[in-house]
């Protein structure tokens, strides 16, 4: 049986726009989140506290964050990757952080100059430090990986593991460049089904080969209630070539919504949120239904 709700956790000012060769402004950032708002998204990443040289798409965070946090009801999760980048969420006053680590050895260390264990420590260290600060988990390359080709579920039941036992409450899992399948996610799920609870785990599909909604309505089926998703599709990942195009926000809401389950999201605020960011951007944005909401 369906759910009747699922919740989607939006990327777009940071997945998405750090992938952008061209930076946005720090004011424009702000009218992109608080359009997010307006249509209704509850839980919207609005930054990334990494070193400005590495993704200089980023180096704003805190200024887009003060601006937005007095927003009630309405989650902010920052990235963070080190004690440093935590110290600098903290003061710009974050309540929700995430870390994040992958399943491939190989992207870790060209991702953050770390072996998947040294990357647990890493992050350790920062939920022991965040105390009262929320903490949500991402892992990369669960599907595949750019480098390494097929990666390993025993290391995900693993990794996983341990950012459980470290607090984290929610782990949402990567396919950074785009290649799974629905057959493919189904055995993840009915593996991972077996250790956690998936209530605690979301799915971050990007869409470069055109699955993600199908991997998405799989993992409904399967049980998962939780999604990432970009406005109108920007983003992928800077450290996987090709992996361009999270899951369109506008795709997933109108997949969802038309199978009558809820999202809480006004389909048409939306499309004007990724209208205005394709105005900024100065492109067609990938979201299908957004081009469609945008020639009405």
């Amino acid at each position: 049986m369906l759910p009747k709700k699922i919740k989607i956790v939006e990327v777009g000012p940071r997945d998405g726009l750090q992938n952008e060769k061209k930076i946005v402004s720090t004011s424009d950032k702000i009218i992109f989140v608080q359009k997010l708002i307006d249509s209704g998204l509850k839980t919207i990443e609005v930054g990334s506290f990494v070193a400005p040289h590495k993704i200089p798409q980023m180096d704003d965070s805190a200024e887009v964050l003060k601006a937005v946090i007095g927003n009630k009801g309405i989650t902010f999760p920052t990235l963070v990757p080190n004690l440093y980048g935590l110290e600098r969420a903290i003061k710009a006053g974050a309540k929700e952080i995430s870390v994040f680590t992958a399943t491939s050895e190989t992207f870790n260390k060209k991702n953050i100059n770390a072996t998947i264990d040294e990357s647990l420590i890493r992050i350790k260290e920062i939920t022991k430090t965040a105390k009262k600060i929320k903490v949500r988990g991402y892992i990369s390359t669960v599907f595949g990986c750019p480098y390494e080709g097929k990666t390993s579920i025993k290391t995900l039941m693993k990794v996983m593991k341990n950012l459980f036992s470290q607090g984290i409450y929610e782990i949402s899992l990567g396919d950074t460049i785009g290649i799974a399948n629905p057959a493919q996610v189904k055995k993840v799920i009915k593996e991972i089904s077996k250790d956690f609870d998936l209530k605690k785990v979301a799915m971050h599909f990007h869409d470069t080969r055109g699955m993600a909604l199908a991997n998405s309505l799989v993992s409904l089926e399967m049980g998962i209630t939780t999604f990432d998703s970009s406005a109108g599709g920007i983003g992928g990942c800077p450290y996987a070539k090709g992996a361009t195009g999270n899951v369109a926000t506008e795709d997933m809401v109108n997949m969802f919504e038309s199978m009558g389950i809820k999202t809480g999201v006004d389909l048409e605020k939306l499309a004007q949120a990724s209208g205005f960011m394709t105005k900024i951007l100065g492109r067609e944005l990938p979201s299908k239904v957004l081009r469609v909401l945008l020639t009405k």
